[in-house]
């Protein structure tokens, strides 16, 4: 339930209020908010995947250098709400204002629309992927193996061989999400070429490297997110603005009459908080049927417009980006825990460089909490400008999305090629290719491809 970090930290910062914020004029003016093509402005991290770059468009390899290796670091695919409480408290008010008499005419078909939707999602299985999901990521791994032919196909005709150099590893945070996306991303490996079966090792977990956000080792990071006093004030402040109750207002009131949308503002309803809380858990339901294509035809649309999706899908971004991406200038406590995950693609390109480990593939897969770390981290496209005081965040002054940063599926991989006793990295960013922060170097102007030695010392790992 989206609302509760928001709810929690408006209290503890009511003494912090006058903290300014400079909300857009519109949610969604600014960088386009989309994962891919035809997103609309209110996604956020529960965007379906699109690729974002074609395959025949990618940059080849300098002149003589072969693909040896691959690894990814992959979200898990689209899934079903995490739970039903959001849904159960919409329902629980629905039922309310039915006894009240207080329903609109196109608020009488509400509940039997949230309680299709809540079946659905209990049928998938809450936390589940979905069909979209399931499919995503095998047509991901597909795309994967039109993009590097000579690798996989090299995997595959060594496959036979259990101790070979080029196996390929599957480890995941051993969520069932994950682990299932794992499956799936290696059934499209498969379907493309039947042989990489017998190339794949048991899947594994590893949730130091996967699950980073819950490791006691980051017990500063918890400790953030859930007492710090300035995280606190800002986001109660970007939320509690008259942009927002109003926005509120214009979806509880399609719903529910006027009177009974006022009593709730007021308070009078204390298990579904304020109008703020209801109208965020109706813009939460309507979100994840993005997800849910496969699963049914859903109608939450109705009850929300453009606009106040798109003010709801800001605020929703504006804690994702405090809590797990940039996050304030000058500090480091929502990436830093993902040095673990940056040393590990390093570490798997030395090992293959050194000849050792033993693998043409690595495939990790994990959650938005690991990805927007990473990609803050590493300053990728759309991760690498933080908020001031000043200067809260906000479309029009910041270019981060979670909808572009991490939508359902998002990955980042790096492609290893050789060629004699030199290597070179290209990555790819949800598919597009992406160039390295500045300050590191690509082997010619415009090129993709950088040298090991060069991203070795533009990020700090030359000895």
């Amino acid at each position: 339930m989206r609302r509760s970090l928001t709810s929690t930290v408006a209290l503890a910062a009511s003494a912090l209020l006058s903290v300014a914020v400079a909300a857009p004029a519109r949610a969604h003016d600014g960088p386009a908010a989309g994962a891919g093509f035809g997103t609309p402005a209110g996604a956020t991290t529960k965007a379906p995947y699109r690729p974002s770059q074609s395959v025949r468009s990618l940059q080849q390899a300098p002149a003589g250098y072969t693909a040896v290796f691959t690894q990814t670091v992959s979200r898990h695919g689209a899934r079903a709400l995490s739970d039903s409480e959001d849904g159960d408290l919409l329902l629980k008010l629905w039922q309310q204002a039915a006894d009240e008499g207080a329903l609109t005419r196109l608020g009488r078909s509400f509940g039997p629309d949230v309680r299709e939707l809540l079946d659905a999602n209990a049928k998938v299985g809450y936390g589940a992927l979905t069909g979209q999901g399931r499919r995503a990521l095998r047509d991901t791994a597909e795309r994967m193996e039109r993009r590097l032919p000579g690798l996989f196909g090299r995997i595959a005709a060594g496959a036979d061989d259990p101790a070979g150099p080029d196996r390929i590893d599957v480890v995941s945070s051993g969520q069932p999400r994950a682990v299932d996306s794992g499956t799936e991303f290696t059934n499209g490996l498969v379907a493309g070429e039947p042989a990489l079966a017998k190339a794949v090792d048991p899947a594994r977990t590893d949730t130091d490297l996967l699950y980073f956000h819950k490791s006691a080792v980051n017990k500063d990071y918890t400790d953030y997110v859930k007492k710090d006093p300035r995280l606190a004030a800002t986001l109660a402040a970007i939320r509690d603005q008259p942009r927002s109750h109003e926005a509120a207002r214009h979806v509880l009131e399609r719903i529910f009459t006027k009177q009974f949308v006022a009593r709730l503002a007021a308070g009078a309803y204390p298990f579904a908080g304020n109008e703020l809380d209801a109208a965020q858990a109706v813009f939460s339901l309507y979100s994840v049927t993005a997800d849910l294509t496969d699963e049914g035809d859903w109608h939450l649309g109705r009850y929300i417009g453009p606009d106040e999706a798109a003010w709801f899908g800001y605020l929703d971004n504006a804690e994702e980006f405090y809590t797990k991406g940039p996050g304030f200038a000058g500090r480091d406590i929502t990436y830093r825990m993902a040095g673990v995950l940056l040393d590990d693609l390093f570490r798997k390109v030395e090992d293959r460089r050194a000849g050792t480990g033993g693998l043409g593939a690595e495939l990790r897969f994990t959650h938005a909490e690991e990805i927007i770390p990473l990609a803050a981290l590493m300053g990728l496209p759309g991760s690498t400008a933080q908020a001031t005081e000043a200067s809260p965040f906000s479309y029009a002054s910041n270019a981060w999305r979670g909808a572009t940063v991490a939508p359902m599926g998002a990955n980042i991989q790096w492609d290893l090629y050789r060629k004699g006793e030199k290597y070179l990295v290209r990555m790819l960013y949800n598919e597009k290719q992406t160039a390295f922060r500045p300050g590191c170097v690509p082997v010619s102007k415009g090129s993709y491809f950088y040298d090991v030695d060069e991203l070795e010392r533009c990020f700090g790992r030359a000895s």
